[in-house]
């Protein structure tokens, strides 16, 4: 007979909150095994591993919706090929590098007003990050 984990074990195992497994179960990442009279949900040791693999891809960047698409390839293997699930992993690498690009062009602006201003006991009427943040021609949207 197989052996049933309450919603509660599972988070502990898991070590997630209950909430966050109400919230997968919401948007249909995880399906309890059944449910008791009582009302309890009871998860599989397979929505475990389902889990599992949920928390890892959440961990290296993939966003739920990513993940349902992965989950759905990990489900049909054989109706998949490897390159699809391998351009999964260059498009998020690529979308990691557009965000480091973008997190380092605001690193080296901040950085900028950061040095620019003298950071005195003066009173900030001459403020120079505050006089280029209002200023619309420095920065473009």
């Amino acid at each position: 007979m197989e052996s049933l984990l309450k919603i509660g074990e599972v988070s502990k195992r898991a070590n997630i909150t209950v909430e966050t497994l109400r919230y997968y179960q919401s948007e249909d990442l995880l399906v309890p095994k059944r449910k008791t009279e009582s009302g309890y949900r009871l998860y599989s040791e397979q929505e475990l591993q389902k889990l599992s693999f949920i928390l890892h891809s959440k961990k290296i960047g993939f966003s739920l919706s990513e993940i349902k698409q992965l989950l759905s390839l990990r489900t049909d293997k054989d109706q998949h090929t490897c390159e699809e699930v391998k351009n999964y992993t260059g498009n998020k690498i690529n979308e990691i590098e557009s965000k480091i690009c973008d997190l380092q062009k605001m690193r080296q602006a901040l950085s900028s007003l950061h040095n620019a201003c003298c950071g005195g006991k003066e009173s900030a009427k001459q403020c120079t990050i505050l006089n280029s943040l209002d200023d619309p021609e420095l920065f473009t949207i």
